[in-house]
């Protein structure tokens, strides 16, 4: 019985001692540990586009499978050719109301990314087109005048397929421009440029 209890406080003992001896005050050195590779206690993740054995192409980041889509995400249907333009004005209509908040919104996108070659009130007469080098205009052609008639009279489907995939010298800007930003920049042009 004696014997069972000094093993046990031995045991004890050498617990303690074996706990404290994992202890470190200084943070240069870790010590020991106990569990080593067990439990994943030591994670061996790889670097992104480090080598790997496992995969054929030999890379640890693999693309998305083929049709992939980010969530919330809703491809764009129709393709930069002639003839989707039309078929964008016909079958897309804008989801918004021109409410205070919707042309506020529509307004300060407008003046971010369109501004800069429409002008601030939507003539084609923005802050690229007036650059000028050594006697030669930088920018290489007119924006539309969002103000003229014809513009105006154009479907906002048509206007958004142009925001988002571009037309002539135009770039697209989908990739910029949220799609719901988009219909609210259509609605701010709409809404408060003078037809001429």
């Amino acid at each position: 019985m004696i014997k069972l209890r000094k093993m046990k406080k031995v045991l004890i003992l050498i617990g303690v001692l074996l706990g404290l001896s994992a202890c470190n005050h200084h943070q240069e050195n870790t010590q020991w540990d106990y569990m080593g590779d067990f439990d994943m206690y030591y994670s061996k993740a790889y670097e992104s586009y480090s080598p790997d054995k496992y995969f054929k192409d030999g890379m640890t980041m693999q693309k998305p499978v083929e049709g992939t889509v980010s969530r919330e995400f809703i491809p764009y249907p129709f393709k930069d050719k002639f003839g989707d333009k039309a078929k964008a004005g016909k079958l897309l209509k804008n989801p918004f109301k021109a409410t205070k908040e919707n042309l506020e919104r529509g307004k300060m996108k407008y003046d971010i990314y369109c501004a800069i070659c429409h002008g601030e009130k939507g003539k084609g007469d923005g802050h690229l087109t007036k650059l000028v080098k050594k006697g030669k205009k930088l920018y290489p052609g007119v924006p539309a005048n969002l103000t003229a008639g014809y513009i105006q009279a154009k479907p906002d489907g048509e206007m958004f397929h142009v925001i988002t995939l571009g037309s002539a010298v135009m770039g697209a800007h989908a990739s910029q421009v949220k799609t719901d930003d988009r219909w609210k920049i259509i609605l701010y042009i709409k809404n408060n440029f003078n037809v001429k």
